[in-house]
């Protein structure tokens, strides 16, 4: 056992791995071997538009759900393992995880929940002993790995292909099925109203889509197998952080269309969101209404949106007639490649003195080359001084503001380059750089400004495997 979320672990009720009980929690969370002691194993079925393109059926490859476990409050929650071997729908591939993927999505759902956002959780990370061969970017050079299993953890791993393959096979009576349980199950008080269902999916995925770009995520294959009904983050393959800010940037190499960039995610969402509507569509519901409900999407993002942005910028609001004025820092930050990240969190230094700081953070911020690192100007001052009269008009004080801001703009986000050399390290049964880094991203908000500097992307990661150059496979 690598590492054990006693935290969660808590949570959820579950006996402590370290305790007089850690055989049968071994037994029961990591190998899968505890047979009906750990509940009814199952892998699910599903669909599903990959890149655009209807895939057929899909399913758990590699994922064994163990069951639901209650915690000490009633509420139930699924325990799967990624990882754990063959499910009928491995389609061929051995349905193992190395260990490279499992360090990456452990550290990031941890990260992930720490700054607020909805994810599937990581409980437990195993190493198996087994060496598993991977072609790390499909191009004929595949290598032996040192497998891994996680064991993760959600309210639901349904997913809007879940509904799709039922539609696709005319499987009618299943669909609606499954759609009736997950109203009762997950939403419940809608009256069995398919209709309720589907607007309170898009809301929340909305919501998601909101809280992604605003943290400049990208989760890099968000097909409509890897979108979560509840609206959480699931499925942590290729993904990535904006460090030059870059709307076109794609997590993944396979991307070759940038279908999934960061500027085209909510739009991809409401794309995927049409295909679980022409699922529900199935079962009768007026396609009219359907598509409605679908057209509130991109209004209560945009809402989600600017309000995420608004906190980002220490304001109670931002109104349509400071969409302009918004846009310029995003295009100057575009111009001249500058990290996400590392230039709103500094922007609290910059509320009492904000050109001088400012000029200061750009140029620490900035990756574009050149020897004018400094930032537009005058338009630069105009911007601060539009900040400094919308802060004014919303009786927000300084303090006010620095304080909402420091709860929105995160220190430190878990990096493409800090992920890799914390799996070099446990490659080489070094476990010490994943507990630290494990313990900084718990509490992302918390931190100094020099801090925030040393997250820049270095250069030896710009092409690096697992850095600059991510699949499906990472």
């Amino acid at each position: 056992m690598r590492a054990w979320n006693s935290e969660l672990a808590a949570e959820l009720g579950l006996p402590d791995a370290a305790g007089p009980d850690a055989d049968a929690v071994r037994a029961v969370l990591f190998s899968g071997g505890a047979g009906d002691a750990a509940g009814t194993p199952y892998a699910m079925r599903y669909g599903g538009h990959q890149f655009g393109n209807w895939a057929g059926q899909l399913g758990d490859g590699r994922v064994i759900n163990l069951g639901e476990w209650e915690d000490p409050h009633g509420v139930a929650h699924t325990l799967q393992l990624k990882g754990a071997g063959r499910t009928p729908y491995s389609r061929g591939a051995d349905g193992r995880a190395v260990l490279r993927s499992s360090i990456r999505e452990y550290l990031l759902s941890e990260a992930m929940h720490a700054l607020g956002v909805p994810t599937s959780r990581a409980l437990a990370l195993v190493t198996t002993g087994q060496q598993v061969a991977r072609d790390m970017f499909y191009d004929g050079h595949p290598a032996l790995e040192p497998g891994a299993i996680v064991t993760r953890v959600a309210a639901s791993f349904v997913r809007l292909g879940n509904f799709e393959i039922h539609a696709a096979l005319d499987e009618i009576d299943l669909l609606r099925q499954l759609v009736d349980f997950c109203i009762t199950r997950y939403f419940p008080g809608m009256d069995n109203d398919p209709l309720a269902f589907y607007a309170e999916v898009c809301r929340r995925t909305a919501a998601l889509m909101a809280q992604w770009t605003a943290l400049g995520f990208v989760h890099g294959v968000m097909n409509t197998d890897n979108l979560s009904i509840l609206g959480i983050t699931i499925d942590y393959g290729p993904f990535g952080w904006l460090e030059p800010f870059d709307p076109a940037w794609t997590a993944n190499d396979v991307d070759t269309g940038r279908r999934y960039c960061f500027g085209r995610q909510p739009q991809m969402a409401q794309w995927n969101l049409s295909r679980f509507g022409s699922a529900l569509a199935r079962l009768g519901l007026p396609v009219a209404d359907l598509e409605a409900v679908l057209r509130t999407f991109s209004d209560q993002y945009n809402a989600d949106f600017q309000a995420a942005m608004a906190r980002k910028l220490g304001l109670t609001q931002i109104r349509a007639d400071d969409q302009e004025w918004l846009g310029a820092l995003f295009t100057w930050m575009q111009d001249d490649g500058v990290d996400m990240t590392i230039l709103f969190r500094g922007l609290i230094d910059a509320l009492d003195e904000p050109e001088a700081v400012f000029a200061r953070l750009w140029s620490q911020a900035r990756y574009a080359p050149g020897d004018d690192m400094a930032p537009p100007s005058p338009a630069a001052g105009d911007w601060f001084a539009r900040w400094g009269q919308l802060r004014q008009e919303q009786g927000m004080s300084v303090d006010e503001s620095a304080a909402m801001m420091r709860h929105a703009n995160p220190v430190v986000v878990p990096r493409n380059w800090m992920l890799s050399q914390v799996i070099e390290a446990a490659e080489a049964n070094d476990w010490a750089p994943f507990a630290a880094l494990l313990e900084r991203l718990r509490h992302p908000y918390v931190g100094t400004f020099t801090e925030t500097l040393q997250g820049k992307r270095p250069q030896w990661a710009v092409d690096h495997p697992g850095c600059g150059r991510l699949t499906c496979s990472s």
